[in-house]
């Protein structure tokens, strides 16, 4: 029986502002276990890496609220006080950010900042944390890692800056990691090799793995199963082959048409998605990607679809997919108004 080691439940998270409280994730729940990579996707402003801040606690609580349960192991960590949350990051559950130039402290040694971490949460001596933090450089790839550690992060390409990000990440070997747009910014070979490492500790390891990113290809490559996000809510939920073959939500059919194929005629244009992700001020009433969809009816704009699981174990929150998956998508344009 598969570990689980996340279970997300009915998550909301709110902040203060000038202009009144908005809601960034409203009633996101999923589950991630052992071992499998669980891919989270959508446009920017969906609320991808709000719900990954959330998951550890890192936002400013004294501007922003947080509801419903994030239980790690069956205990939810909403629970925890700021110091029992401050041995779990880093420990039980790690995460490698979008930026490691913004993420990583320039006027410390890479190494410096791999052991600072490896000290805090394990009890071995300097000594000691030094060669784990010379052996996880050496895991994730880089060469000469005893020179390495010695140098400060301008001194790195963007690649080996990442590597150092998975190295301090992984150096306390952690049950959960979490990669908000691990790729971002790097070249296709480097994003290859980057996405290759990741999945090969994941498997060494065991670990549970939360892959965000709006890259459906690097879905394709690494994850087990996809969460898809629009608005702040969890619009459809599927294992990876089911989600590429079968869409059932208009939005992720948008997304996977919008990639582009080898094959076919090169000079039709791409198909988009029309319109833009609203602002967290202006959210539509009824289904929140009405204003964008194609198939929207006048439920569609009056009323909010729950997410619901199918048969066949998937998730979805939209009025009208069965009838379009029933009669095609053509023949549903005509009649959906």
């Amino acid at each position: 029986m598969e570990t689980k080691l996340l279970e997300v439940k009915n998550l909301k998270t709110q902040f203060r502002t000038e202009r009144g409280t908005v809601t960034a994730v409203d009633g996101v729940s999923f589950t991630v276990h052992a071992g499998e990579t669980v891919g989270m996707v959508g446009e920017s402003g969906c609320g991808k890496s709000v719900t990954a801040e959330s998951i550890l606690r890192l936002l400013d609580e004294k501007s922003t609220k947080y509801e419903g349960e994030i239980r790690y192991q069956g205990t939810n960590l909403l629970d925890y006080s700021i110091a029992e949350m401050q041995d779990i990051r880093g420990n039980d559950i790690s995460m490698i950010f979008q930026d490691p130039m913004s993420s990583l402290n320039p006027v410390y040694t890479v190494g410096n900042q791999i052991v600072e971490a490896i000290l805090l949460h394990q009890n071995v001596s300097k000594k000691e944390a030094y060669v784990r933090a010379i052996e996880m450089l050496r895991l994730t790839g880089i060469p000469s890692p005893e020179k390495r550690i010695h140098e400060y992060p301008h001194e790195l390409s963007g690649g080996m800056r990442q590597r150092v990000m998975i190295a301090m990440a992984l150096s306390c070997q952690p049950r959960l990691l979490i990669a908000d747009e691990p790729t971002t910014a790097l070249d296709v070979t480097t994003q290859s090799q980057i996405l290759d490492l990741i999945n090969e500790l994941k498997e060494n390891f065991n670990m549970g793995t939360i892959m965000i990113t709006h890259d459906l290809g690097v879905v394709a490559e690494v994850c087990t199963r996809v969460v898809i996000m629009y608005l702040g809510q969890v619009i459809e939920e599927a294992d990876v082959e089911s989600l590429f073959t079968s869409p059932y939500h208009p939005y992720t059919k948008g997304l996977l048409k919008s990639i582009p194929k080898l094959t076919g005629d090169r000079s039709n244009k791409l198909p988009i998605i029309e319109g833009k992700v609203p602002t967290l001020h202006q959210i539509p009433k009824g289904c929140r990607f009405a204003p964008r969809c194609e198939f929207a009816s006048t439920q569609c704009r009056e009323q909010m679809p729950e997410l619901i699981q199918t048969e066949s174990s998937r998730k979805i929150r939209c009025w009208h997919y069965e009838k379009i998956l029933e009669v095609g998508e053509d023949q549903y344009v005509s009649t959906s108004n």
